[in-house]
């Protein structure tokens, strides 16, 4: 069902490993260190990738022949994936900040996360018909429509989301471990286990990746059910949200925005994981199947999420794990099954590991993206990286949870949107009847120069900060709405994208032709 990493694997040898040439096309008429042969090292990175599952290859397209064939199952695979990436407590968490941050009633924390998500997923959805189609992952792919250079910017952004989502993954895992155990077992140690699985998996790459995510979805449904269950007679449906109707529908707008955000962060990253499908491959069926499962998974999540934070006011032993932390409300939510509700808070807790792995894999894949010194670096290896840099965050802001979706998730969702803009915009005007040259990924002389993308990116970030409502900073336009203000940013941002785009573009293609 998965797809498999085609036996002709062209970065399975000393010659594929990568090579300076992707910002340097001068670089193979000179001697580089990075180049020379380093012995014993070149010779263990050799036997590493020769490992039984390994993907070895990097960034580099995926060309039609080394593709496997597209089948039903191939399909299912897609939806799959998203419903175990997204099936778990990370998602689950967002929900409640809609009662607890956002004091939102019942039906308007529902509501807003429902429907938020699911314009988020529109989003992602849209931006996975580009891997099969390109055989390029989706920052490679962001070169064709923001240019070369530009596009670098949009790559480490993004390698800040997946960092970030890694960090909450550690996180919220080790929080649930440690209420499992009752204190006995601290934090850090799920935030350990949670990595070093993640790190395992996401290492040997999509072969093993997509066999995890074909079964994850399945224990994780079934505890969730439970908790459903259990927790289900303590949801409280009648609160109501607090505020005049201004200040209400200022945090509506608010939560909304920011359940937008959490699908809407995986559209930078979704291609990665459709390469080796066909050129073949159904458009539309690619969109369908991606907006099944993240629709399927972020919507049963969320609600569940928003039940469990309605009932802290009327069930006092969920107000008490609430002050400890987030994960231990949701193992309170099995509060009365003894053995068993502690057993399906392990699967729980062990469920963000299934979101952190795809994260993981394309954190790896953008510090190749970035530049040529981590193009010279193997995958597995910056898998690693990544892994270490999240661990560290994980450790550090174990305590603070709550203030890293609040203001992480949103901010991060400004650049993305504003991104799916620019994308959008160029695909349906200045590429309708042209299309793309796939395998000019790396020419710099045939990709668009960028400056139309770049200024509108730019344009677009500073409606993004004058709309803004953050812990931090309330923008000028945020904060004439309501009381407190509301979080504008990601609508403001994508207009004034949209609305800079075309002209710059024109003016772009007329002056360089590209």
């Amino acid at each position: 069902m998965d797809p498999e990493i085609p036996s002709l694997d062209v970065e399975k040898s000393v010659a594929g490993i990568a090579s300076l040439t992707d910002d340097d096309p001068g670089a193979n008429n000179r001697s580089s260190p990075i180049l020379a042969p380093a012995g014993r090292l070149t010779r263990l990175n050799t036997r590493i990738e020769s490992l039984a599952g390994l993907e070895a290859r990097g960034i580099k397209r995926v060309l039609p022949e080394e593709r496997h064939a597209i089948s039903l199952a191939s399909y299912v695979q897609m939806a799959l994936l998203w419903l175990s990436a997204n099936l778990t407590a990370n998602n689950l968490a967002v929900g409640f900040l809609g009662p607890l941050v956002f004091e939102l009633g019942f039906v308007d924390s529902a509501l807003c996360a429902v429907f938020g998500s699911f314009v988020g997923c529109l989003a992602t959805a849209y931006m996975g018909i580009w891997g099969s189609q390109s055989g390029n992952r989706t920052m490679i792919v962001a070169r064709y429509f923001m240019g070369y250079w530009p596009s670098k910017i949009a790559c480490f952004l993004n390698i800040v989301i997946m960092v970030g989502y890694g960090t909450i993954d550690c996180i919220i895992g080790g929080q649930i471990l440690s209420a499992v155990s009752e204190g006995s077992m601290s934090i850090v140690v799920g935030i350990i286990i949670v990595a070093l699985v993640s790190w395992i998996v996401a290492a040997f790459g999509l072969a093993v990746f997509n066999y995890y995510e074909r079964w994850a979805w399945l224990p994780q449904l079934i505890v969730l059910c439970v908790l459903v269950g259990s927790a289900g007679p303590n949801f409280d449906p009648s609160i109501q949200s607090v505020g005049n109707p201004t200040s209400v529908n200022a945090n509506r707008l608010s939560f909304f925005s920011l359940s937008l955000s959490v699908p809407a962060s995986w559209a930078a990253a979704v291609s990665d994981y459709y390469v080796y499908y066909p050129e073949s491959t159904t458009t539309w069926k690619i969109y369908l199947m991606t907006l099944l499962g993240l629709t399927l998974s972020f919507s049963f999540v969320t609600l569940l999420g928003v039940g469990l934070a309605s009932g802290i006011t009327t069930t006092p032993a969920w107000s008490t794990a609430y002050d400890t932390s987030s994960g231990a409300l949701i193992l309170a939510g099995y509060g009365g099954l003894g053995g068993f509700g502690k057993f399906c808070g392990v699967i729980v807790a062990l469920g963000v590991i299934a979101n952190n792995i795809p994260g993981t894999y394309s954190a790896a894949l953008g510090f190749q993206v970035l530049g040529r010194y981590g193009k010279a670096i193997p995958r597995y290896v910056l898998v690693c990286v990544v892994a270490a840099i999240y661990f560290i965050c994980a450790i550090a802001g174990r305590n603070n949870l709550f203030d890293i979706f609040e203001n992480f998730l949103a901010l991060m969702g400004y650049w993305v949107m504003i991104f799916i803009s620019i994308v959008l915009e160029e695909h349906l005007i200045f590429r309708r009847g042209v299309g793309f040259d796939w395998t000019a990924w790396e020419d710099k002389k045939k990709l668009p120069v960028g400056v139309a993308a770049l200024i509108a990116f730019f344009v677009g970030w500073a409606g993004a900060i004058v709309g803004m409502r953050q812990e931090w900073y309330v923008g000028p336009l945020a904060e004439t709405v309501g009381d407190t203000g509301s979080d504008l940013g990601i609508w403001v941002g994508c207009g004034f994208a949209l609305i800079s785009f075309p002209p710059l573009r024109y003016l772009e293609l007329n002056k360089f032709g590209r």
